[in-house]
């Protein structure tokens, strides 16, 4: 999917909130991100040690919707099977991660030994992507702020 399909989820996304016509309970939110890995505990020291995320005793890591800077929303998509939208990876997913200062990220990124694959910025904010140890995709995404 191109970002200019993604540009317009964010509009809708960012517009007041409609539910489904559906009486009854409603998807309110990304509850979690679960990914599978030969190696868990280095994989989450990865994300501790390069991308600074805070892991709990319990080995995963707590995400606030309520962090300072954090964008309004999460978006979920899918895309086609043959999309170039997470390639290089070989996963069927892609992480993205809110940040708050972009360029700061990936110049702390870039002193960790980090590959950078491309950096660009749209209406929409600024975008840096990487991959994980595992081949995860990773996006970074710096909203634009109003």
């Amino acid at each position: 999917m191109k970002r200019v399909s993604l540009i317009a989820l964010a509009a809708v996304l960012l517009s007041p909130p409609a539910l489904a016509a559906e009486p009854g309970a409603h998807i309110t939110g990304i509850g979690g991100v679960f990914v599978t890995s030969k190696d868990p505990k280095a994989l989450a020291k990865w994300y501790r040690d390069v991308l600074g995320i805070a892991l709990e005793p319990w080995g995963g890591a707590i995400l606030r919707y309520d962090a300072p800077g954090h964008p309004p929303m999460a978006l979920w998509n899918a895309m086609p099977e043959n999309s170039d939208e997470i390639a290089p990876s070989h996963r069927d997913f892609m992480i993205n991660f809110a940040v708050d200062d972009l360029d700061a990220y990936v110049a702390r990124l870039k002193a960790k030994g980090v590959a950078i694959l491309k950096v660009e910025a749209d209406k929409t904010g600024k975008f840096a992507w990487i991959l994980d140890p595992d081949g995860t995709k990773i996006e970074l995404w710096q909203a634009v702020t109003k």
